[in-house]
């Protein structure tokens, strides 16, 4: 999967089921911050990307990621080392 298909899957679950406006999703965004991702938020993002993308996010991992494009990133190495 390419860095722009996790993109395009992060951004559509996250203005589809978080309801977040489509304006706000910009790389440099912070997710709590800017885009007002809360720890409910969260509890419903690590089931959809248990779905979309075939894996667990380990709370521990996510630590460091405050922006969009580092949950990007993230994403983006967890589905490479499956």
């Amino acid at each position: 999967m390419t860095r722009e298909e996790v993109i395009q899957k992060v951004n559509a679950f996250l203005v589809e089921e978080i309801e977040i406006e489509k304006d706000l999703l910009k790389d440099d965004a912070l997710l709590k911050e800017n885009l007002g991702i809360d720890s409910l938020d969260f509890v419903d993002i690590v089931v959809i990307v248990e779905r979309n993308f075939g894996f667990k996010i380990k709370p521990e991992e996510m630590a460091n990621v405050r922006t969009l494009s580092q949950f990007y990133d993230y994403i983006e190495s967890k589905v490479k080392d499956k």
